[in-house]
């Protein structure tokens, strides 16, 4: 069985987009046959610190000289990062806040970006150490956005997943979620489209591996 870490980063919860259509993505896998645990990471619920000075002295503090108070700040870094590795497949629900990332999504960012754990420094530059994971990125966005231009979410969430090995990346976009009604219709049915085909990927792939299987 698969293992699956659903990421929530909306302030909105049950009224949010991208969570929405994050249970719709599942829900579509799970439709297929296919079988996964979800852990779930919710922000709502669980909000995630921000870096400060107090929190990096620790994680560069060799463990036998951390404070009881340090070490609990490196042993909740280290429980996200353990998250991620645990996951076969990553679900990340991504709505737009002025034109990037929700910021206790790059605060979880900066959390996992931990060199020598899951990125390393090389002579030729960095080389991410996480490996053979799938990442979806379910993006919803209030308006039309070109990318490097007013889309500063799409490309980041790219860079940041390459950046520590994974890169096998989808996304799924609602755009134009508050341009009236009309394109918000649009927006939304785009994005199940893009959900519908994934799920038929899926599904096709599933049974041409039973026929392999039954060969």
């Amino acid at each position: 069985m698969r293992n699956v870490l659903r990421i929530t980063t909306s302030l909105f919860e049950e009224n949010s987009i991208s969570s929405q259509l994050t249970d719709e993505l599942l829900v579509g896998l799970r439709a297929q046959g296919e079988e996964f645990d979800v852990k779930e990471r919710d922000f709502h619920q669980d909000p995630v610190p921000h870096l400060d000075a107090a929190w990096l002295q620790a994680l560069m503090t060799p463990e036998a000289d951390r404070s009881d108070e340090q070490q609990g700040k490196v042993d909740y870094s280290d429980s996200l990062i353990a998250e991620i590795m645990a996951a076969d497949t990553i679900v990340i629900a991504l709505p737009m806040y002025n034109f990037t990332v929700p910021s206790m999504l790059k605060a979880w960012i900066d959390h996992i970006a931990r060199a020598g754990v899951t990125f390393k420094y090389t002579e030729t530059g960095a080389v991410g150490l996480l490996q053979d994971k799938k990442v979806y990125l379910v993006a919803a966005m209030g308006g039309v956005h070109e990318s490097g231009a007013t889309d500063f979410l799409r490309p980041y969430m790219k860079l940041i997943m390459s950046f520590i090995g994974l890169d096998d990346v989808e996304f799924i976009s609602a755009v134009g979620l508050n341009m009236g009604a009309d394109r918000r219709a649009q927006g939304l049915s785009q994005a199940r489209s893009q959900i519908a085909k994934i799920v038929a990927g899926k599904a096709a792939n599933s049974k041409e591996s039973a026929l392999e299987a039954a060969a």
